[in-house]
């Protein structure tokens, strides 16, 4: 009875506690940055990015043009770790608006252009470069008519050409268009991670929060030939009559020397039903969803069906043993046993130490770091903590996680060195290498990157100083949690093999192809797990597009894993089937060989997608990009492979039964006998054509003949 009373009162504790927390906090939201509310008249800013452009992929400064310049000079906005990789430079700018106030403003006027501006102005017109600005954390957006289709693009031209004339006429003249939501409110709390850090709203002297919300920034571009007395006449800021924009070139503001450009700009408020935590589903819902998700869902057909193929290779390959086992007696099985054949002749060469085993130790332990970060990264990002408003989140976010998961990279490379020597010397050169190997090889392609990019005066080169944080980071975290999993995999105890192995190698039978061919082959298949998503990734990165389906990308990294397990497993067991025990990199490279039809296909993207691409330098840049995501793509895939296919072999040789034996074992168990028997239906239908036409083909491996 008292314990009843102390439980009621424990509980009513909590639920007035939530009461309070309730009462305190009306509401809570995380969608990247944190609501603001702007009353009427109060100063808003505009901030600039870096002009991009999806015929170079060299960001430059805004400021590299001659615009206008804020009256409190240029500063810089607190940037993150992604922000600085990826080339952004967001910088303040003189364009500021007054909540719910219409107005067309004077900026500035330009000095004389010189013949170095005006070839800079015509080079960033005919790279088309875009300008883009960010208000209140959203890009601006700018709508667009062609043969009919209403087209949304992120930023403005610099400028454009016509066809008809010799001239570039800059953009000088921008109509803003700002959707603003009423809102009223009180005692509103809202906590959330934006690129002002941490932000929250409270209860200020029991004032209301109440103000206009921007959910939407739009821009309609402009080229307008000015009076260049009247203009210079003028202050910055002062009213001008509205302007509209003009369709006759001759009214238009030309590139030319001894030029004077005058900057101005009109900015509309209009209210909308558009609620604060919807504002981005104008960006996200993009042109071309429904291909999108067309495209995803014939992927995962595609993928489930490879899968079905796979699984019937693998019950091919074990059906007739399967048979003959089952219709023998007790006596005749034992005497089968004993009657060695196919993979049970390698039984002493099997677990034999394989060449270069230090460096499968290494690409071992990267692979865990890479595949973790991939895992931890896209939960992550399906949960929603990666909105596209947090700039540069999603790379900070890996970087971060690949640090602190070195310490399962040491772990595994040096527990299986252990199991391989079978002994611990040498493991701290094992953990060092672990913790060098993939950074060594991505710092060597950026540095030799920022050298092209430090040439161009790019902000997409990375600065001395973030290149000492990102070793300071890498030697401060990354290292020592490295050495410490080798630490802790040297205390673990090493996997046992099952069996002895001969002193003396058995000789492999000689084939009349290689093998590698069939394992080159394999990566076949994660590609077709792969290809659809890397297209959307690929144009994300490229083409200045919005990636948010990690929902989606999550299911196929899920089956990327089952495949790569599944083609593994089978090109491992037809190897041990003709003899061949050198199978430890063959398993690895089974699955990570799509990390070279990876990257032949971004080679593809480069060449058809990517038409617009210019230059021998943005071709080096995008090429040494898709190099390092190859060969993250190749560690991570290859040792999910190997891992699978080592716990394969050890499973079949500690068996006390043959291997189809438990294979016979698990098809007659009564939940299973329904799925067996549609398998082997199928089987029957695909290996009949198989049987009339794979003796017909010149280059079918000798891996085939046993299966027909």
């Amino acid at each position: 009875m008292v314990s009843s009373e102390k439980m009621m009162g424990r509980s009513c504790r909590i639920l007035w506690f939530v009461f309070l927390l309730l009462h305190a906090c009306n509401g809570f939201y995380l969608p990247g940055t944190y609501m603001h509310t702007y009353s009427p008249g109060e100063d808003i800013y505009v901030k600039v990015n870096s002009l991009t452009s999806i015929e170079t992929e060299l960001p430059f400064s805004y400021y590299s043009l001659p615009y206008c310049q804020p009256p409190e000079g240029i500063k810089k906005s607190a940037e993150n770790l992604g922000e600085l990789l990826m080339g952004d430079q967001i910088d303040n700018s003189p364009y500021r608006f007054k909540m719910n106030v219409n107005e067309t403003v004077f900026l500035c006027i330009t000095s004389p252009l010189s013949e170095h501006e005006v070839k800079l102005l015509k080079q960033r017109t005919h790279d088309l470069y875009q300008v883009n600005m960010i208000l209140d954390n959203l890009p601006a957006m700018r709508y667009a008519n062609q043969n009919g289709v209403k087209i949304q693009w992120t930023g403005f031209p610099v400028g454009y050409t016509t066809p008809n004339s010799n001239d570039d006429y800059i953009i000088n003249h921008l109509k803003f268009r700002v959707l603003i939501h009423e809102y009223e409110g009180s005692a509103m709390q809202i906590i959330g991670t934006g690129e002002e850090g941490l932000g929250v709203i409270t209860e200020t002297d029991k004032q209301k929060t109440s103000g206009y919300e921007i959910v939407g920034f739009e821009v309609v571009p402009c080229s307008i030939k000015h009076n260049a007395e009247v203009m210079s006449k003028l202050h910055m800021y002062d009213n001008i009559t509205s302007i509209d924009c003009p369709s006759e070139l001759e009214k238009s503001q030309p590139i030319r020397e001894q030029e004077r450009v005058a900057f101005t700009y009109e900015v509309e408020f209009v209210k909308s039903d558009i609620r604060w935590p919807s504002r981005w589903d104008a960006y996200l819902k993009m042109e071309g969803a429904r291909v999108h998700w067309f495209s995803i869902l014939n992927s995962l057909m595609v993928i489930l069906f490879m899968a079905g193929i796979v699984f019937v290779i693998f019950l091919r390959t074990v059906r007739r043993d399967l048979t003959r086992y089952e219709e023998l007696d007790k006596e005749a099985q034992a005497q089968m046993n004993e009657e060695l054949s196919g993979w049970k002749l390698v039984v002493g060469d099997v677990f034999r130490e394989p060449d270069h085993s230090k460096l499968l130790c290494v690409m071992i332990g990267n692979g865990v770091q890479i595949a973790g970060m991939a895992v931890v990264t896209i939960i992550f990002a399906a949960l929603g903590f990666m909105s596209p408003a947090s700039r540069g989140m999603l790379l900070t976010a890996m970087i971060i996680v690949y640090l602190f998961l070195g310490i399962f990279a040491g772990y595994a490379g040096v527990r299986l060195w252990r199991t391989i020597k079978g002994l611990s010397d040498g493991w701290r050169g094992v953990a060092w290498s672990v913790a060098c190997f993939f950074p060594g090889i991505v710092f060597v392609i950026l540095t030799l990157l920022n050298f092209l990019l430090w040439g161009s005066r790019s902000t997409g080169a990375i600065p001395i100083s973030l290149y000492f944080i990102l070793l300071s980071l890498w030697f401060c975290i990354s290292v020592p949690l490295t050495l410490f999993g080798g630490f802790l995999g040297t205390r673990a105890e090493p996997i046992q093999y099952p069996v002895r192995t001969n002193q003396i190698p058995r000789e492999i039978p000689a084939r009349k192809y290689p093998s590698w061919l069939l394992v080159l082959g394999a990566g076949t298949l994660p590609f077709g797990t792969l290809f659809i998503e890397l297209f959307f990734i690929l144009s994300s990165i490229w083409l200045g597009r919005f990636y948010y389906v990690f929902g989606f990308l999550f299911i196929v990294l899920l089956l990327l894993v089952i495949v790569c397990a599944e083609v593994s497993v089978v090109l491992t067991y037809m190897h041990l089937c003709v003899e061949d025990w050198r199978w430890w990199w063959k398993a690895f490279f089974a699955s990570g060989s799509v990390a070279l039809y990876v990257f032949l296909y971004s080679v593809n993207y480069l060449v058809f997608d990517l038409q617009s691409l210019s230059g021998p330098v943005s071709a080096i840049l995008y090429l040494g990009y898709s190099l390092i995501m190859a060969v993250a793509i190749m560690l991570a895939t290859g040792t999910i492979g190997f891992i699978v296919s080592f716990y394969f072999v050890h499973y079949l040789f500690s068996s006390e039964l043959p291997f189809q034996s438990f294979m016979l074992n698990w098809a007659n168990w009564p939940c299973f006998r329904g799925i067996l028997q549609v398998l082997v239906l199928i089987d029957d239908f695909a290996w009949h054509f198989f049987e009339n036409h794979v003796h017909y083909l010149p280059f079918a491996p000798d891996f085939l003949v046993p299966l027909v």
